[in-house]
Order: C-alpha cells, then structure tokens, then sequence
C-alpha cells in the first residue's frame, strides 16, 4: 500500500472520517483547539474568533508587561513570578499557534490582528509616555 500524501490526512473518530486541512480554508465548519469546537453555528465560530483574538492580545500584553522585564530590585520571589508569567505567556502563545494550525483563515487573520492589536497598545510608543530610563526615538 502506498504511503499517504500529506494532503490525505484523515482522522478516524468512531467511524466518522474527518478531514483535516493541511491548506487554508474560508468558512464556519472548523474544529479548533477542542473536538466539536466551535461547531457549525456562526454564532460559535464568531465566539471562537474573539477568544483567539484576546488570547493574542493578552499574549502581547504579557510579554511587555513589567514584570518580565525585570527592572527594579531582584529576589527569588520576583524571579517566580517572572517564571510564571513567562510560563503562562508561552502556553497562551502555543494555544493560539495551535488554533492557527486549524487552517481557517479566519482564525489565521483575527490571531494577526490581535498580535497587532496588542502590540499597538503595549509594545509599541504609541500609547506611552516616554519615562526618565527611556529616551524617545530621536526626530527626523
């Protein structure tokens, strides 16, 4: 028997074949992070698209988040928090890498927008006041 192409791939679940994509799709029938979920309501899949937007989001805001970046006195205790918050960055970041990997292009561009989003907000100078230990991009 020949060994199946990548593009084949099937999952076998009590009987039923459901196909995993291996390329971008458009549309509401997906499964993403968990079985059966969203579903086929558009209500859901649009619930699922703002879940994995804000979990973008939150991602960008951890990772420019002051406690990561660890300025200020150094403890054991600080350096836990520090380890969790990166640690719980990371398996925010992974969940959202895992909902992209579903392929649906929807969820590939609200992931984009909320990695943006939250850059926007967070990372970039946009939003900040430029502190005493921080000098502003010099003008042109």
């Amino acid at each position: 028997m020949p060994p199946s192409s990548p593009s084949s791939m099937v999952n076998h679940t009590n009987s039923n074949m459901i196909m995993m994509h291996m390329t971008f799709f458009w549309g509401k029938n997906t499964e993403i992070l968990f079985s059966g979920w969203p579903g086929t309501s558009l209500g859901m899949y649009v619930l699922c698209l703002i879940v994995v937007f804000l979990l973008a989001v939150i991602v960008e805001w951890l990772a420019h988040s002051s406690i990561l970046r660890g300025r200020g006195s150094t403890s054991r205790a600080k350096g836990l928090v520090q380890t969790a918050v990166y640690t719980l960055k990371t398996g925010l970041a992974y969940l959202v890498m895992l909902a992209v990997m579903s392929f649906n292009g929807g969820v590939f561009i609200v992931a984009i927008a909320g990695f943006a989003v939250g850059f926007m907000l967070f990372g970039s100078t946009a939003f900040k006041n430029p502190s005493d230990d921080e000098k502003p991009f010099e003008q042109l």
